[in-house]
């Protein structure tokens, strides 16, 4: 066990992988940062391991309160097998919390990580403080839009390129591509005990998790009026993913959600603007 003081002084760059077990998977994941009454758990994207996550936001995050990232089944350094849904993520997302034995967290999720904690907090808002939507929409339901054409087939290559995220998370500006290649190379910073490509099985169920989400049965949208927590929902102006129309209609829908759009960014749109983003969100959690 690393006492708090060891904890504080980690970064995502240097901070061992610990391992917990739960509901039959071996869960990785990484905690460290300043002590706080409630931690930050990361919910990740669609094909993402602990090691997508922007060393420039989980650090500055860190600087003020504890922060957990994690692998769920079948991702990245953690055991089993991917669920085909987002209902069942959410269930091992609640399982991993729970391992941990934490009675309450505050969640953010990126994408498809955005769509998971939705159904974590209708599942088990007793365990929710407060809730970050990033990047991400509330599923099938009305004037929702789905993601522009060819996003579909650029995201679901076998393996993803520079030029391919490049084009996904940002906008084509001069100035958000420049910020896109700096966070690429911002994802090379940790040079050790790093999470493996996800599989080909796992990038499979995920896609049908998608659409079974954004266009099928598991949609959250109808159910968006029962998170009653604080909500900060976040995005780029542009996001040709996640419609930034659609994190509109989200904080229309939530009682207690507040929208902040950035400017000249697309789904990326944290690690365009690490920083604000930053700031918006310790804001958000320290109200």
């Amino acid at each position: 066990m690393i006492n708090q003081e060891a904890l504080s002084a980690l970064t995502a760059e240097t901070v061992p992988t610990s391992y917990v077990e739960a509901g039959g998977i071996t869960f990785a994941y990484r905690k460290f940062g300043a002590e706080s009454e409630v931690s930050l758990v990361f919910c990740q994207r669609y094909r993402g391991t602990m090691d997508d996550w922007d060393p420039a936001v989980v650090n500055g995050i860190a600087k003020e309160r504890t922060v957990i990232l994690f692998d769920s089944a079948g991702v990245g350094l953690s055991t089993g097998v991917t669920p085909n849904n987002v209902p069942d993520m959410a269930d091992y997302a609640i399982t991993f919390i729970e391992a941990l034995g934490l009675k309450q967290v505050d969640l953010i999720g990126f994408s498809m990580g955005g769509m998971v904690v939705q159904h974590v907090t209708l599942k088990r808002p007793d365990l929710i403080r407060r809730l970050i939507l990033a990047g991400t929409g509330p599923g099938a339901g009305e004037d929702t839009e789905r993601s522009r054409n060819g996003v579909f087939e650029v995201m679901t290559t076998p393996v993803n390129e520079d030029k391919d995220f490049l084009f996904l998370f940002f906008e084509p500006t001069e100035t958000s591509q420049a910020k896109g290649r700096e966070y690429l190379e911002r994802l090379q910073w940790r040079k050790t005990d790093r999470a493996p490509l996800v599989t080909a099985e796992t990038i499979n169920a995920q896609t049908q998790a998608l659409i079974g989400f954004a266009a099928g049965p598991d949609t959250a949208y109808p159910r968006l009026a029962e998170i009653k927590q604080p909500v900060l929902v976040a995005n780029g102006d542009n996001d040709i993913m996640a419609p930034t129309i659609n994190s509109f209609i989200m904080s229309q829908h939530i009682p207690n959600a507040q929208l902040i759009l950035y400017p000249d960014s697309g789904h990326g749109f944290l690690f365009q603007y690490p920083e604000r983003f930053v700031l918006h969100v310790s804001a958000f959690l320290s109200e």
